[in-house]
């Protein structure tokens, strides 16, 4: 049995070429792209999954008002909930970034740019495989270090680095570990060393400063929410009350005016897709991303799924006799749809085989697309490729099968059954279908093209153009002051300033597109603002040509501005609800600010979020403030520009940081790249704009080309009766501009509800307008007209004896 189906099979895919290619080709792209989406979803879903831990370990997120979230906590809340909740089993501390370090071995200097400050304990909660050394005793006190095995090898090659003295930050630590770095996780340290403790130390009876980053390992996960309202009371204690007290007001007043610190617990399995803060040492996982690839790619495979079936459906009239013929020597509608499910599920496997290739062959622009290392392994998700396989028969087969096997011998054998109505209407409504799905992709990628291409245009309030950020390696220590570190910027700054070709330098304590590197509240009258703190030197406000709109910039002129004077934006102007704010003094963390100037709105992060009030000090404000300066701006002549990055290449590595690679970017291309996941998603939609459109386009081909060959007769006797080749081609394309159309007005609403939700995401956006609809509704149309024409035209010019010879 199945040997003949096999031979029926083989026939008609050798009568059906095209059309046959043509539906394998549509069922592989839809599965590559399904294939492509589950990678990477397996990927983001697979960070912190092997952790024992995942589900007892938990990231403090502390909320600081009704729309942000900071992933930092201050140092005494951990001692603090330890000692107030026994259902916490232990804390766990450590630094909010990775440091890059030059680690010294002998005459070896090896950098390492994941360095990562943490408290002993470190490994109790990310239990990576230990080769030499352990777990328990790899951090016993600050001068103890553990490798990975990558960073082991490149210092010490093929020899133990157990117990060997390395030298870091000008000390020397021990080795007491080398662990293996083979697991995503959202901590990937490429080293970890214990001088958090000496940190905390240093910190401990700072409430207010939330600097570092801290988890809680619980006895019992589902006693996450005591733990949280535990962890409420003491920032009650300890921040709210006192403070409340100090404005001389009750808590509850406090409150409501000034609002209060509300603790978030993070699963350690969740926070790679799910956390509310605003980032972690690895950068987090892009949740909305996964979800409108998974939602896109399985659009796609349904309408490839569509084709087949409308595809399928068409070509049975030519198959019609068949199934009378074996319906009458004794085959069963059971055995007729086994055997075309059969066909179904060669086609299938045939597809899933050539979606693989196309998988392999693309997976390189795919990881680059995505800034992954991915790979093609069969053994991580092979279940979801034998559930592919098995939908795909299922929808694909089960409708055409029972269609062909319900035909009615009598009007088969008769030769009536080609001007049967059977099935018709539900090849129209798929149709129908794909037209809307081509719809919603052709208005979507107009609608992304026009929000990316506003949020290139839109005034971001600076110009970055010719301006060189030069990344700069400050000098820390315990021993290290505020004083020092200044001293050593002004004498590389200085040294900038006597090359040829540079106009400015001045150090500046953030990255354009990234963001403020801190935020404090402070409080005049009756307002509370927390402020993004913008550290800078002078004259770096007026590189940068932010404007000024009142009062007047931070100047060496006048000595209080690098004591207490402080510029604020247009955003903190209107929380303050000061008409004249110019030598207002306000209460920032303690201490007396006045303001002496107010500036224009800059983006500081990406132009898609909404820019928050700034507050900007010189460096010399604040003696932590110092320890922010590590970038440095320079403008540069554009005509010896190259020259110029040499020379102060050349002095950086002999008088600013001789160990240290010299790194420079321009702050405009720097400031683009920070919104670089939206412009990924522009791109994504592009490639499956045209992917849906060719998919659609093949399905229209052979469908087309079917109901043109259903009326061949007809035409050839219009034809023979004077008809007009106009006329019949009128005839032959008004079904298909009526299904267009209709599809095309089904997929208004979704689009538009869609595409508005996601343009949520963008705190300025584009409004959506009538002109993305018009342009996609002439587009499809003309591609519809151009697929039918081409097909009909070709109709109009047959041989007419060929269809009239046996009337």
């Amino acid at each position: 049995m199945l040997k003949n189906w096999t031979n029926i099979f083989v026939y008609h895919i050798k009568n059906n070429k095209l059309f046959t290619a043509l539906n394998i080709l549509g069922l592989s792209i839809g599965i590559a792209g399904l294939i492509f989406a589950i990678l990477y979803w397996n990927d983001e879903h697979s960070y912190d999954q092997w952790n024992p831990n995942k589900e007892t370990v938990f990231l403090v997120a502390n909320q600081m008002d009704p729309t942000t979230y900071w992933a930092s906590s201050s140092a005494p809340i951990g001692s603090a909930i330890k000692e107030l909740s026994p259902k916490v089993e232990s804390f766990c501390y450590l630094n909010g970034n990775y440091d890059s370090e030059i680690i010294h071995y002998k005459n070896k200097k090896v950098q390492s740019d994941k360095v990562i400050v943490a408290q002993k304990n470190f490994f109790d909660y990310f239990p990576y495989q230990f080769t030499e050394g352990s777990a328990k005793t790899g951090l016993p006190d600050s001068n103890s270090i553990c490798l990975s095995e990558d960073l082991a090898q490149q210092i010490f090659g093929s020899k133990s680095a157990y117990g060997k003295k390395i030298t870091l930050q000008n000390q020397i630590l021990v080795v007491r570990g080398v662990y293996k770095l083979d697991k995503k996780s959202v901590f990937n340290p490429s080293c970890v060393v214990n001088f958090m403790d000496i940190r905390l130390k240093n910190s401990i009876q700072q409430w207010g400063n939330f600097q570092f980053i801290l988890l809680l390992k619980l006895k019992n996960p589902d006693d996450a929410k005591s733990v949280t309202a535990s962890l409420t009371k003491i920032y009650y204690d300890n921040m709210t009350a006192p403070r409340a007290k100090s404005q001389g007001m009750n808590p509850e007043e406090f409150i409501q005016k000034f609002g209060e610190v509300k603790p978030h617990l993070e699963p350690l399995s969740m926070v790679r897709l799910h956390t509310k803060t605003g980032g972690l040492i690895e950068s987090n996982g892009n949740y909305q991303l996964i979800l409108i690839l998974m939602g896109l790619s399985a659009l796609i495979l349904i309408l490839s799924i569509v084709n087949y079936v409308n595809s399928a459906t068409a070509n049975a009239v030519k198959r019609a006799k068949e199934i009378g013929v074996r319906k009458i020597i004794g085959a069963s509608k059971a055995n007729i749809v086994q055997q075309f499910i059969f066909e179904t599920a060669i086609i299938t496997l045939i597809s899933i085989l050539t979606a693989l290739v196309i998988v392999e062959l693309s997976l390189p622009y795919y990881n680059v697309f995505l800034e992954k290392a991915l790979i093609l392994q069969s053994s991580q998700f092979y279940l979801q490729l034998i559930m592919i396989f098995i939908v795909t028969v299922i929808t694909a087969g089960i409708f055409p099968a029972i269609y062909v096997a319900n035909f009615e011998v009598l009007k088969v054998l008769r030769g009536s059954f080609t001007r049967s109505k059977n099935g018709i209407w539900l090849r129209n409504g798929m149709l129908i279908f794909q037209f809307s799905v081509a719809s919603f992709f052709i208005i979507g990628s107009y609608i992304t093209h026009q929000q990316i291409d506003f949020m290139n245009s839109k005034d971001v309030g600076f110009n970055g153009n010719q301006i060189i950020n030069i990344s700069y390696r400050n000098i820390y220590g315990e021993n290290i002051t505020s004083k020092e570190q200044m001293k050593k910027y002004d004498a590389i700054k200085n040294e900038l300033l006597r090359i040829k070709g540079v106009k400015k330098a001045a150090g500046g304590g953030f990255v354009m597109g990234n963001g403020a590197k801190s935020v404090i509240s402070y409080h005049h009258k009756d307002i509370n603002i927390d402020g993004n703190n913008i550290p800078v030197d002078f004259g770096l406000l007026e590189m940068m040509q932010i404007k000024l709109l009142k009062g007047r910039f931070l100047s060496p002129e006048y000595a209080q501005d690098t004591i207490n004077s402080m510029l604020i934006n247009e955003t903190a102007l209107k929380l303050l609800n000061e008409k004249d704010p110019i030598g207002k003094k306000i209460n920032w963390d303690g201490k007396e600010a006045i303001i002496v100037g107010v500036i224009k709105d800059f983006n500081i992060g990406n132009p898609g979020e909404a820019i928050p009030p700034m507050s900007v000090f010189h460096f010399k404000s604040v003696p932590w403030f110092s320890n922010l300066l590590n970038n440095i701006y320079v403008t540069a002549d554009p005509e010896t520009m190259q020259q110029t990055i040499s020379d102060i290449e050349s002095i950086w590595s002999k008088k600013a940081d001789s160990e240290y690679p010299f790194v420079y970017d321009f702050v405009d291309k720097e400031y683009k790249r920070s919104y670089h996941t939206y412009v990924k998603q522009k791109n994504l939609f592009s490639l499956l704009n045209i992917i849906v459109i060719a998919i659609a386009l093949m399905g229209l081909f052979a469908l087309a080309s079917y109901s043109i060959e259903r009326r061949m007769k007809e035409i050839a006797v219009r034809k023979t009766l004077g008809a007009d080749t106009n006329v019949l081609l009128k005839e032959l394309c008004k079904q298909y501009i009526v299904f267009s159309v209709t599809g095309f007005l089904i997929a208004l609403f979704p689009t538009y509800y869609l595409l508005d939700k996601w343009l949520e995401n963008f705190s300025y956006r584009i409004h959506i307008s009538i002109y993305p609809f018009a342009a996609g509704f002439v587009i499809l149309l003309t591609l519809t007209l151009l697929i039918v024409l081409s097909r009909a035209y070709s109709a109009t010019k047959v041989d007419v004896l060929k269809y009239l010879k046996y009337e």
